[in-house]
């Protein structure tokens, strides 16, 4: 302990935050039809579907993170007054926490096919008939019981 308060300012900073776990955030919703189908979209720069969602920006709440995702990867906006109360769903093994989001989606949605940066395909899909989901949205569904 000695050594360590010897240390300069920034390398004393250095160390804690090499020894200090870290984590990404982000924020996904399991937007759901009246007919129990589940939005999900395929990226171009991750093989596999996974939900409408993404990391958090610096000094961005959930939420915010949420609504941006939506409208970015989906064209789908909702009201942030109709959010419902989120889980987490947290993988300590990647260092991985996800604020989870149920949301019915608006009557007569109609998604985005495809965006020019993220996505290339976007699809409803019911839980029997899941397309070939990537490994975080797997983790992200098992964590909050809908796999």
């Amino acid at each position: 302990m000695a050594v360590f308060r010897r240390l300069p300012g920034p390398m004393r900073r250095a160390v804690v935050h090499a020894a200090t776990p870290s984590f990404t955030a982000g924020a996904v919703a399991v937007l759901r039809r009246d007919d129990g189908r589940i939005a999900f979209v395929e990226q171009r720069h991750t093989p596999g579907w996974g939900l409408p969602g993404g990391l958090m920006e610096r000094g961005e709440s959930p939420e915010q993170c949420l609504l941006r995702e939506l409208v970015e990867e989906l064209g789908v906006v909702v009201d942030p007054a109709s959010l419902p109360l989120p889980f987490a769903a947290v993988n300590a093994g990647v260092r991985r926490v996800d604020v989870v989001y149920f949301i019915d989606a608006p009557p007569g949605v109609r998604l985005r096919t495809e965006d020019e940066i993220e996505v290339s395909r976007t699809g409803w899909f019911s839980l029997d008939a899941l397309p070939e989901l990537n490994e975080p949205t797997v983790d992200i569904l098992r964590a909050v019981r809908v796999l």
